[in-house]
C-alpha cells in the first residue's frame, strides 16, 4: 500500500534583509523597535503586504511591499545615516548568513489596522521620489549663496534689532526648500474656499460646508476611487507616528479637518465616511488624550474638529446606519479620552457686546 502524499508546503513569510547597520543601532518594522546585535541581518516570517522599516535617530525609513515568500534587501548608508531604497535580495549561498529575527507577530493586528487601506499603488504615489522617508527634513536655500560674501550680504545688518514677534523672526530666516527627492508627495489641499469675487452667500456656504473643496480634491487626485484619499490619511498618520515626520502630521490634520467639515458629502458618501470612522478609531487608539493639545493656545484641535463632525453627521439626512456608527464612536471617545463633544464651541457661543455710555439700540 503506497504512503499518502505529503501535505502541500506552507508558503513561508517574506524576508527583509539588512546590511551595514552598526551594532546597537535602533531598528524597527511597523509598530515594533529594537536595538540590534552584532549578527543581526534582518527579519524572517514577514507577512505579505505593505510594511514600514525604520532605523536610527533622527529616524529614516522606507516602505516595503512584499508578496508571499518574497525577500528584499535594504542597505544602511553610513555616510548619509539613512536606509537606502529596497532592492532585490541576493540568491542564497552556502556561506554562513547573519541571524534573521522573527517578525513580531504580536503586533501584526495593530499594524494591519493602521495600514489596512495602504497598498502598493498608495506607496508609489505618496512616498518621496528617493523612496526614503526622512524625519529630519533635508533642506536647501532657495537662493544660491556659494561664497561667504554672498552669505554675508543675505544676513540682516549687525547688530540686528531684536525680533518683536514670532512672524518677524520667521521673515528673517533664509528661504529654504526641500532637498531633491525628499518631499512626501501628498495631495495639495485648497487654501482658498472660494474663488476671488465669489458671491457673499457662496463664501458663507463654503466656509460652513467644505464639500465643494473635498469634491475638487477628489476630482483632481482620485476621480475613480475616492477611498484612496483615506489611504492617504493612513499613510500620513504612519509617517508622523512611526516615521516622526512633522509635515505628515500637519497634512493629516488639514486633511482630517477637510473631511470632518464636509456636511453634504456625509449624505452623498455614507460608505466613505463609515470607513473614515473605522480609520480614526484605530488611529486614535495609538495616541494619548493630550497629544493634540496646542502648546500655545491649549486648545485640542481634534475635539474641536470632531465636534463639528458629530454635529454634521447627526443630521436626519445622513444614512441611519452611519449615524449609529458615529454615535457609538462618539461614546467610545468620550469614555476613553473624557472629551466633551456636547459643549458649544467658543466661536459659536453668544458674544456680549458692551455699548458706550448713552448709546441705546432702538426696538
Amino acid at each position: 500500500m503506497s504512503s499518502p502524499p505529503p501535505p502541500p508546503a506552507r508558503r513561508e513569510g517574506g524576508r527583509v534583509l539588512v546590511t551595514g547597520l552598526p551594532e546597537g543601532s535602533e531598528f524597527g518594522i511597523d509598530c515594533q523597535t529594537w536595538r540590534v546585535g552584532p549578527r543581526f541581518g534582518g527579519l524572517r516570517g514577514v507577512p505579505a503586504g505593505v510594511h514600514f522599516v525604520h532605523c536610527g535617530l533622527p529616524r529614516t525609513g522606507v516602505f516595503v511591499v512584499l508578496g508571499p515568500g518574497e525577500a528584499v534587501l535594504l542597505r544602511w548608508d553610513e555616510a548619509e545615516a539613512r536606509l537606502g531604497p529596497p532592492g532585490p535580495a541576493p540568491a542564497p549561498t552556502p556561506a554562513p548568513t547573519p541571524t534573521l529575527a522573527p517578525y513580531p507577530r504580536g503586533r501584526r493586528r495593530r499594524w494591519a489596522a493602521l495600514s489596512a487601506l495602504v497598498d502598493r499603488r498608495a506607496v508609489e504615489r505618496l512616498q518621496p521620489s528617493s523612496r526614503t522617508v526622512l524625519a529630519q527634513a533635508e533642506v536647501l536655500p532657495v537662493l544660491a549663496l556659494p561664497t561667504p560674501a554672498d552669505r554675508a550680504r543675505a544676513l540682516p545688518p549687525a547688530p540686528a534689532p531684536a525680533c518683536r514677534s514670532y512672524r518677524e523672526g520667521l521673515r528673517r530666516l533664509p528661504a529654504l526648500r526641500p532637498g531633491p527627492g525628499t518631499r512626501l508627495r501628498f495631495t495639495p489641499l485648497p487654501r482658498r474656499l472660494c474663488p476671488h469675487g465669489a458671491h457673499p452667500a457662496e463664501v458663507t456656504r463654503n466656509a460652513l460646508d467644505r464639500t465643494s473643496a473635498l469634491r475638487d480634491v477628489l476630482r483632481r487626485r482620485y476621480p475613480h476611487c475616492p477611498g484612496d484619499l483615506l489611504a492617504e490619511l493612513q499613510f500620513a498618520f504612519i509617517c508622523f507616528l512611526i516615521g516622526h515626520v512633522y509635515d505628515a502630521f500637519e497634512h493629516w490634520k488639514e486633511l482630517l479637518d477637510l473631511l470632518c467639515r464636509s456636511e453634504v458629502a456625509m449624505t452623498e458618501m455614507p460608505d466613505f465616511y463609515s470607513t473614515l470612522i473605522t480609520v480614526l478609531y484605530h488611529q486614535l487608539n495609538e495616541v494619548p488624550p493630550d497629544f493634540f493639545v496646542d502648546i500655545v493656545s491649549q486648545d485640542n484641535f481634534l475635539t474641536t474638529t470632531l465636534q463639528v463632525f458629530f454635529s454634521y453627521i447627526g443630521s436626519p439626512t445622513v444614512d441611519r446606519a452611519l449615524r449609529r456608527k458615529a454615535e457609538k464612536f462618539k461614546v467610545h471617545l468620550t469614555k476613553k479620552f473624557k472629551w466633551d463633544f456636547e459643549e458649544e464651541p467658543e466661536d459659536c457661543a453668544p458674544v456680549v457686546v458692551e455699548l458706550p455710555e448713552g448709546v441705546v439700540i432702538p426696538d
